[in-house]
């Protein structure tokens, strides 16, 4: 018994020495002999990006981690704006994703995400030239009030009559995964219903996306011999891959069908998704567009519209709950759309009509800038380089941004980084603030620059308004809003809250 009791002392001891050799008030993380700095990442791997968001506020915005010996995890962390603008800009092209990230994301393919050089060029070229057409925006207008109209007021009008609580996350994720594929399949899923029937396609990629947060932090033989053992993340992943392969091959099958009777779309007009514009145009094009082609452009600009646009969507209408002021003023500036005898009643507003308040887009960018939907980014050296910081990087040398973390340095953003401010992006004479997109990253920065920063808006003001002016949004006490641990920046829990009808 003595023995047991001392050997428990002993233990809580070495715990205690082990911990706190850990805890370093200033500078980088403790680097240990063999495993470098990897004791502190993996007791911090609950709470990640605060965690990177202290470590990089200590090492003024830019640290060398140092991962085990052989394990290839030597990462350059930054959220320093000058270093971004080199790598994205000014020498974008010695900075490609790189075929590591190519082999952590392999679900993606060869999809514009993953690709690099004249690929993802010719991809680009391709897809912006789509999206830019004038029946893919009108497409994308009536899509967003379709879905707003049929699949988000039903579900909020069937919350709120009868009380019940609801998670929101689980709506906005719903309604993007609903109108991004019409919008580039042509084919709605139906998934926005009072049912909340299962989604098989939104549970795959869920899991494919934590597994390949976690691929970030841990060093490859571990994945390799999980893979080869079939077991733990990666056989959640291979399991995810699968059902998103069979998803998008019936949708591909089902398009070259419809396209071979030359039917026309389920709801809109014929040609105005963008598989069919892939399918018809592809001569014109200079892609090859068979069906792999068309299986990895599907599923890039499905994780892309899904995922982003429903993480900005949930921290948007959790931040505007907790600061009446911010909800009120866009009220009101809703309101100077609208004739004043139709201002105390229940309103949806068109594209055209939201799409110029400035209001309402400083509190969306501010909801972006303090909860990027994608907190980190991946970016690998082709030729040794020196950072503006001072950092040195070679070719077997990662080098990562924390977008959540930039938003919260003071010598960024100013002493009140942490505050929930629209105002932020007003200018002196009451217009739209410009902002260096290699400090406000949420959209990419330099040639890469995100090709659906349009579509994102439409929708995200499309939702917004419908809910800010229509609904309150009562979030529960019982359920804390943090970050979960994943590639996309999701809540840990959802935003569980309570609707009630503004009018009624």
């Amino acid at each position: 018994m003595a023995l047991v009791s001392f050997f428990e002392a002993f233990l809580a001891l070495f715990c205690f020495l082990f911990l706190h050799c850990l805890r370093k008030s200033d500078g980088p993380p403790r680097s240990f002999p063999i495993i470098g700095m990897l004791p502190e990442l993996l007791l911090n791997i609950h709470r990640i990006h605060d965690w990177c968001t202290e470590v990089l506020e200590r090492c003024h915005c830019t640290v060398l981690f140092k991962g085990p010996w052989f394990a290839n995890m030597n990462i350059v962390g930054t959220c320093d704006p000058a270093n971004i603008h080199h790598i994205m800009s000014s020498n974008f092209a010695n900075f490609p994703k790189g075929s590591e990230f190519k082999q952590m994301f392999d679900v993606l393919g060869d999809g514009i995400f993953n690709s690099d050089m004249d690929l993802w060029k010719n991809q680009r070229t391709v897809a912006q030239g789509f999206m830019r057409n004038h029946r893919f925006r009108d497409f994308l207008s009536t899509t967003s009030r379709y879905k707003v109209e049929e699949g988000l007021i039903p579900v909020m009008d069937h919350f709120a009559k009868r009380g019940l609580v609801v998670d929101l996350e689980d709506v906005f994720q719903r309604f993007t995964l609903d109108a991004t594929c019409i919008l580039v399949t042509g084919h709605d899923p139906r998934s926005l219903s009072v049912e909340f029937p299962e989604v098989p396609f939104s549970k795959a990629l869920d899991d494919a996306e934590e597994a390949i947060f976690y691929r970030h932090a841990r060093p490859q033989w571990f994945i390799k011999l999980q893979r080869w053992l079939n077991m733990g993340q990666e056989r959640k992943y291979r399991k995810a891959w699968q059902v998103l392969d069979d998803v998008i091959a019936e949708y591909i099958c089902q398009k070259r069908k419809d396209l071979n009777r030359g039917s026309t779309s389920e709801i809109f007009e014929e040609g105005a998704d963008l598989l069919t514009s892939y399918i018809t145009e592809e001569k014109s094009t200079g892609l090859e567009c068979d069906d792999k082609f068309l299986r990895d452009t599907v599923l890039n600009m499905m994780l892309a519209g899904r995922d982003t646009t429903s993480s900005a969507l949930t921290w948007f209408i959790w931040l505007v709950s907790c600061h009446p002021t911010v909800e009120n003023k866009i009220i009101e500036e809703l309101r100077s759309k609208i004739p004043g005898k139709e201002t105390e009643k229940r309103r949806l507003f068109k594209a055209d009509e939201v799409k110029d308040l400035v209001y309402l887009h400083g509190a969306l960018c501010e909801a972006l800038r303090l909860y990027p939907p994608v907190p980190f980014q991946h970016k690998e050296p082709l030729e040794s380089d020196v950072l503006p910081s001072g950092h040195p990087v070679h070719p077997n040398m990662k080098i990562l941004f924390s977008l959540y973390s930039m938003a919260r340095m003071k010598s960024i953003w100013g002493e009140d980084c942490f505050e929930f401010k629209p105002e932020r992006w007003i200018n002196e004479k009451g217009g739209i603030k410009h902002v260096p997109s290699y400090k406000f990253l949420s959209f990419n920065a330099g040639p890469r620059t995100c090709l659906g920063k349009e579509v994102a808006f439409v929708q995200m003001k499309s939702v917004a308004s419908a809910i800010v002016y229509n609904y309150r949004v009562h979030v529960s006490d019982e359920t804390p809003i943090v970050p979960a641990v994943s590639i996309i920046l999701h809540t840990k829990d959802g935003l569980m809250a309570k609707i009630s009808s503004r009018w009624d």
